[in-house]
């Protein structure tokens, strides 16, 4: 039987404690093994049980040999996210897509699963992995029934980016959108959390001020790490933080914070007040995959936890714990914009608002930001505005990199319309430089245009793009190309 959208009811259950096991079907949507029940009803997963590591539900299909299939990453991307052939021990975490011969169809779940959900899709079939560990260990759920995913469905002849936007609205039905175009500066990329202080934030301030020349839509000034030490305590600054705060209102910007919550995990919603009380509007928050998993997630291994990720709670699994920290985070912070990064966006829908998408950029050198920064724009687009506002992360101006390539990098992301933060370094700034840059704020500010990448099928980082009604092309490379080398 050739593929499409499976339904809903799965072919067969595996329950894995120490190894997969089928379980028996007993009754409509229902499956049974030693322990553990799992009921599949209008796509929603539920179960209960003890001592339980993954269940699995398979479909068996057989799907086109020149199909192409895309997927997702756990938490930021790191450059790899790509259409590729069917690969079947590739890990899509949170849904897959797939194309061949004009037809596009493609399954996940909905935000913030009560598991961690991946997909693997090969020739004859596809399977829904369900991580309900705790950590890296099994979980004991007792008496209760776990709302381990919610699965949703898009199947259709609209071109794959078009599907993409329609999976992604039916995966988020709450998303947690801002009010208006987030915009601003960053001082990370050319200060690096080192000699910057008070006087240069304020600087930072009046600089954005001045592109966005008098915009209606105030942008925002980011002091990022070096505020203080990296690790907290987060109650203080190198600097007043409140008085710090007036001037960069006082220059016409809304002050933003940068902060690594689980440095000190039992204060983060007093930290996040504190720093409420200090006139901060924008918190972001940073780090708390790692500091939550022990390690990055780049190239989306099999699982996000391994062994030594422990939980003290056993009875709620791993998804469970971080939708819990980030919605601590959520209600602490109030009216403030939330931006999350380094955090699991499919867990972190409905929670913040703005999501950084991929790892960092650079302002030392242009192969990151055209690696990251290029290949999550054009990948994870479409999540802007259904799971939240997109962060593709900074645009940097520096001494350091080609303001010729930046500029480019600069110009797609304020015409997407997702959120635009520059990082400029007082040594680079030129008139040129300058009038690209207002530009660009201000074209941001104005919410960007409809965007689309064009050559996404065929490569990493799309250079052909829909912008509105015309079509651009952009020229990533150096004159060497790209650096084979890791960055």
């Amino acid at each position: 039987m050739e593929m499409g959208v499976p339904e809903v009811t799965p072919d067969a259950v595996y329950v894995v404690t120490d190894r997969p096991r089928a379980a028996r079907r007993c009754g409509d949507g229902r499956w049974e093994a030693p322990g553990c029940v799992v009921s599949v009803d209008s796509g929603r997963v539920a179960v209960s049980g003890d001592d339980l590591s993954f269940v699995a539900l398979r479909w068996r299909r057989r799907i086109p040999d020149d199909t192409l299939v895309l997927g997702d990453a756990w938490e930021r991307s790191y450059g790899e996210l790509q259409w590729r052939h069917p690969q079947p021990e590739r890990t899509l975490p949170w849904y897959w897509l797939a194309t061949s011969g004009g037809r596009t169809w493609g399954m996940g779940v909905r935000t913030r699963p009560g598991a961690m959900c991946s997909w693997t899709v090969a020739g004859d079939g596809v399977t829904l992995w369900l991580d309900v560990r705790s950590g890296g260990q099994p979980v004991f759920l007792g008496d209760r029934e776990l709302a381990a995913a919610t699965m949703v469905a898009v199947d259709g002849a609209a071109r794959p980016y078009a599907m993409l936007e329609e999976l992604c609205a039916a995966m988020s039905p709450d998303p947690l959108l801002p009010r208006e175009p987030v915009v601003g500066c960053n001082n990370w990329y050319y200060a690096y959390g080192e000699g910057f202080g008070r006087e240069a934030v304020v600087r930072d301030a009046r600089t954005i001020a001045e592109f966005a020349d008098g915009h209606q839509v105030l942008p925002y000034c980011v002091v990022d790490d070096g505020w203080t030490h990296h690790f907290g305590p987060w109650d203080s600054g190198f600097f007043d933080m409140a008085e710090t705060a007036g001037e960069i209102k006082a220059a016409g910007a809304r002050p933003g914070l940068w902060f690594r919550p689980l440095s000190q995990p039992e204060t983060v919603a007093e930290d996040i007040a504190r720093f409420r009380s200090w006139g901060y509007e924008l918190i972001k928050h940073d780090f708390s995959s790692y500091d939550l998993f022990g390690r990055y997630a780049a190239h989306a291994p099999a699982t996000l936890a391994t062994g030594d990720t422990v939980f003290p709670d056993r009875s709620r699994t791993s998804a469970e714990h971080v939708v819990e920290l980030y919605r601590t985070i959520a209600e602490a912070a109030g009216d403030a914009l939330v931006i999350g990064c380094n955090t699991i966006g499919h867990l972190a829908a409905g929670l913040v608002h703005v999501q950084r998408t991929g790892d960092d950029t650079s302002g030392r050198q242009w192969e990151r930001t055209r690696r990251m920064g290029v290949n999550t724009l054009a990948f994870r687009l479409p999540q802007h505005g259904r799971l939240f506002v997109v962060d593709a992360d900074c645009v940097p101006c520096t001494p350091a990199t080609e303001w010729s390539l930046n500029r480019q990098f600069l110009d797609l992301v304020a015409r997407t319309g997702t959120a635009l933060f520059v990082s400029v370094d007082p040594a680079a700034r030129t008139d040129a430089a300058d009038g690209d840059l207002s530009r660009a704020v201000r074209l941001a500010l104005d919410g960007g245009q409809d965007v689309e990448p064009l050559d996404w099928l065929t490569t990493t980082a799309p250079r052909r793009w829909r912008c509105g009604g015309q079509t651009l092309t952009y020229d990533w490379s150096q004159p060497w190309g790209a650096w084979p080398l890791p960055v």
